[in-house]
């Protein structure tokens, strides 16, 4: 009997680190599971002092779709995915997706990645596909993001237009086919470094085109040590590819 159209919609985890985001966290969620009844969320939670993670128990006290993994103290947004991850994979999600936490990523972009997740192991939300595509930053933030981008396809090879983004979402083989203990980034440079390695093991790596705008309440996480980390740990990743500008095999070949 051939399968329905339902029945092939994978399992889909949303995964939101957050740290200090009660402003956002009441709406962010139900605005993502409202997407697809086919998608849950994961909150990971570095013990908020804002109370975040307490609104966060008490929305999935109500919602089996919402799930919460608090942690004790600030370990940052690298860790936070890579516990993320693994939660998921153990409770049998098919796709898992990054995601912030405060709108700078827009929930209605979801079942777009679903759709193109169906041909590929690994969507990436692009920025920069076909144009420039942010809201409200400062010029001299999209130099650096875009001089940042450019940066990373130099010295790695990564064939993407935005190496740097966090709205992704991945196959569940992908994330078993690499050790996550691993991992040696925590702050931004663990996008680059999640998309490099899954892209050197052959996987199918797309990019669709999304609208990041600046979040609209609370504080932005970026400091200098994530931005010192970034540029070390790409040449790190590339070297220990000994400059290899593409990968050596392709899944499934």
């Amino acid at each position: 009997m051939a399968q329905s159209r339902t029945d092939m919609i994978p399992k889909t985890l949303v995964i939101i680190p957050t740290y200090n985001e009660k402003e956002n966290i009441r709406n962010i969620v139900p605005s993502v599971l409202e997407q697809s009844p086919h998608v849950e969320v994961l909150v990971v939670d570095d013990g908020s002092p804002d109370g975040t993670g307490a609104i966060v128990k008490e929305m999935a006290a109500g919602n089996p779709r919402i799930h919460l993994l608090e942690r004790a103290g600030k370990k940052g947004l690298g860790t936070a995915y890579i516990a993320g991850f693994k939660w998921g994979l153990a409770n049998g999600f098919d796709c898992l997706m990054e995601m912030d936490a405060d709108f700078s990523h827009d929930p209605k972009e979801i079942p777009n990645f679903l759709k193109a997740i169906e041909t590929n192991d690994l969507v990436l939300g692009s920025r920069y596909k076909d144009g420039v595509r942010v809201v409200n930053w400062p010029l001299r933030r999209l130099f650096l993001s875009k001089g940042a981008s450019y940066y990373v396809r130099i010295i790695t090879g990564l064939p993407v237009a935005d190496p740097t983004g966090g709205f992704k979402c991945f196959r569940r083989r992908v994330l078993e086919s690499l050790d996550l203990d691993a991992v040696r980034s925590n702050g931004y440079a663990f996008q680059v470094e999640m998309t490099y390695k899954a892209w050197m093991k052959g996987f199918r790596v797309a990019e669709i085109p999304i609208t990041f705008a600046d979040r609209f309440a609370g504080r932005s996480k970026m400091s200098g040590h994530i931005v010192r980390e970034a540029l070390w740990m790409v040449w790190a990743l590339a070297l220990a590819n000994g400059f290899c500008r593409w990968p050596r095999k392709r899944m499934g070949d």
